[in-house]
Formats: C-alpha cells, structure tokens, sequence
C-alpha cells in the first residue's frame, strides 16, 4: 500500500531514528509570532547564535493584537511590548515580517498555507 502525505512528508525531514528515541526532524520552516518569539531569540542571543534559516523563518503578528486599526500607543502594555520587541528582534536577525499594515498579515496558522511558504 502506498504511503499516506504524512508519510511522505515525515520521511522527507528524518534527520535520525534511533530505537527507544524520539526521531528528530529537520524543520524547514518557521512561522513565529510576538508572543513565545521573545524567548528564543533572547536564547539565541545569550549563545551567541544566529537564526540557521532565516530565509525560511517568517513573523507575523496575531496573539496580542487588536482585530481593529488602534493606534499602538493605546495597546495594552504587554501587546505593545510584545510587537515592538518582534519587529526588532525580525531586523535583528534578518526575518521577514508580516507586520500589522502589511496586506498579507494575519493568523500564524493561515499566513504559511495562504503564501505558499508550507
């Protein structure tokens, strides 16, 4: 029988299978957004790491943000915090960013499919 899309997909990105351990994949993207993003570039920075793909890692704004145009001055402070910390992080490390005015930006999960990036 043939294999399923998971399938296929799965062995395309097995980078090792060891019995007893979990495989490890090789991610070839990355969707990021301003709120768990902080972190792992705050990690990278503190090793002195850069971004391994950032050709294949994108940004966009969608957890803490307002469903409507607000000037960023009336966010909540931590939403506020969270955007401008992403837009510095994305120049930072050479991301692209699908910031708040850009047509394309919206949902993590609907952005990659809706651009063809996964």
């Amino acid at each position: 029988m043939g294999k399923t899309l998971f399938e296929k997909v799965w062995d395309a990105h097995v980078v090792a299978e060891d019995p007893g351990a979990p495989t490890v994949l090789y991610i070839d993207v990355q969707l990021i957004h301003e709120v768990t993003s902080p972190q792992a570039f705050t990690m990278l920075r503190e090793l002195g790491l850069k971004v391994r793909r950032p050709d294949r890692t994108f940004a966009t704004m969608d957890h803490a943000i307002p469903t409507r145009d607000v000037d960023i001055s009336l966010w909540p402070s931590d939403a506020a915090t969270q955007v401008t910390a992403l837009r510095q992080n994305c120049a930072d490390f050479g991301v692209t960013l699908f910031d708040i005015a850009d047509e394309v930006q919206g949902i993590v999960h609907v952005v990659g499919p809706e651009m063809g990036i996964t």
